[in-house]
């Protein structure tokens, strides 16, 4: 749900999407290419396909693919191209949506009309966004495992989803157990992961200088980094595994083991939208701008990614936030969010302002999530994010996992660098701030009330989408 490179970074997973799917149409028969996330395509011959559902598709792609019927649960039919992605749900009909794409573009997102118009989406089988985590891993198929690890390997080689350096590696050593099987000393081991170092971590962190990863440099005393580093950590995979032969281990077990590492990722499995927020005022002129973020969306919580610098700015769990969004005549669409925090010591509530024609899609997909969540069983205690805490945020108990807290880690918070509107309680009123409300934002935590979520139009409502 990220855009292009122009607007958010531009997803790997769109990266092939401006080929169509639809290699021929007519009234009763048409091929249609379906991709998954390992770039391969699944063709599929269908009769009738402007009346076909999402639903349709998603059995025939499972039936090719010989997918159990948990798949069904797990992945979803998504409309992607480098400007937008949306999830589609069962009842929507693809066809005709990627025949409404000019009208969604226009309204979702900024591209120039010169690309709008030339702009096509691609069908994708990719991981639903409402699938808990939780579930995930109790698959057993080693097929539809595979096919989670490969879109989560993506999702971290194109640093959709930001990790620390230890984590890549880790990350990293998995894939080339995958790829590369057991490590065996002596082998030319270290020349095979210097040949195709993208394959196992982000291009950002294989940048070359004088010296391999120099972007890296003066991090080597606590542990190994870059190539040295991923060496290092398949090293230590083979010895955990135990295992001397490449197809000794079932490579189920590895692709479990890099989505439960993936698990560790606030962000795993979220909606990704564009949008800016300012920049704080600096200089003697106060001069502030804007600065490109990623929204991530989950069913736990939102969090706010800088774009360029690949790290975390704000991660807030639904209890932890209030939102609402503005889409008045002839200004700027706005999702705000609002949170606990403090001001030179003092607790006030802060508002932070995202500037993004897709905030009626997070609004509506964050209200969505709650729904969902306050519907669902109680699930098994979460990772807390890194962020502020309200005050009425129980502590987490002595059992949970240690949270994220590494100093420096890009999963934590940086409400330092977010320049946010705050303001407290005065006497038996609220110190009112432009955009002026009658309530906080908090009148709407948590007590949604029961309903769809329909956003898009003139077609049936789309579930989330970015641009």
């Amino acid at each position: 749900m990220e855009g292009a490179e122009g607007n958010a970074g531009q997803p790997g997973s769109a990266e092939r999407s401006h080929r169509s799917s639809v290699s021929s149409v007519g009234a009763r028969a048409a091929d249609v290419l379906v991709y998954l996330a390992d770039d391969t395509v699944v063709p599929l011959a269908v009769e009738n396909l402007p009346a076909l559902s999402a639903h349709e598709l998603h059995r025939a792609v499972r039936e090719v693919l010989q997918l159990p019927d948990s798949a069904l649960e797990a992945f979803a039919l998504w409309l992607v191209s480098p400007l937008l992605e949306v999830q589609l749900k069962p009842r929507h009909q693809p066809y005709k949506l990627g025949r409404q794409w000019p009208e969604l573009l226009l309204r979702f997102t900024d591209a120039p009309d010169d690309d709008v118009a030339t702009d096509e989406p691609s069908l994708q089988f990719r991981r639903n966004v409402f699938f808990p985590k939780r579930r995930e891993l109790q698959m057993q198929d080693e097929e539809v495992l595979r096919l989670l690890y490969e879109e989560a390997k993506g999702n971290v080689l194109t640093a959709r989803y930001p990790c620390d350096v230890e984590d890549c590696e880790a990350l990293g050593a998995l894939v080339c157990r995958v790829q590369l099987g057991p490590y065996q000393p002596g082998q030319p081991t270290a020349c095979a992961l210097r040949e195709k170092l993208d394959s196992f971590l982000p291009s950002h962190l294989c940048k070359r200088g004088r010296g391999l990863f120099a972007v890296l440099r003066g991090r080597e005393a606590k542990a190994g980094t870059g190539e040295q580093g991923l060496l290092n950590a398949y090293r230590q995979l083979k010895e955990a595994d135990g295992s001397h032969s490449e197809h000794a281990a079932s490579l189920g077990s590895h692709y479990r083991a890099y989505l439960l590492k993936c698990h560790e990722l606030p962000f795993y499995g979220c909606a990704f939208f564009h949008g800016e927020i300012d920049k704080p005022a600096q200089g003697f002129l106060h001069r502030g701008g804007r600065k490109p973020v990623t929204v991530a969306i989950s069913l736990e919580g939102v969090h706010v990614i800088d774009s360029r610098e690949k790290h975390v700015l704000l991660g807030l769990r639904f209890q932890e936030l209030s939102w609402d969004h503005t889409s008045p005549e002839e200004e700027e669409p706005i999702l705000w969010l609002e949170f606990d925090g403090d001001s030179e010591g003092m607790p006030v509530n802060k508002l932070l302002r995202i500037y993004s024609k897709q905030a009626e899609l997070m609004s509506g997909l964050i209200e969505y999530c709650i729904e969902l969540s306050q519907a669902a069983e109680p699930a098994a205690p979460q990772d807390s994010v890194c962020g502020p805490h309200s005050a009425s945020s129980p502590a987490p108990p002595a059992t949970q996992r240690p949270k994220l807290r590494r100093q420096g880690s890009v999963v934590c918070s940086r409400i330092q660098h977010l320049s946010t509107i705050d303001y407290v309680e005065e006497g038996k009123g609220i110190k009112r701030v432009k955009p002026k409300r009658t309530t906080s934002f908090f009148s709407r935590q948590l007590s949604l009330g029961q309903g769809s979520y329909t956003v898009v139009q003139p077609s049936d409502s789309l579930e989330q989408s970015s641009g």
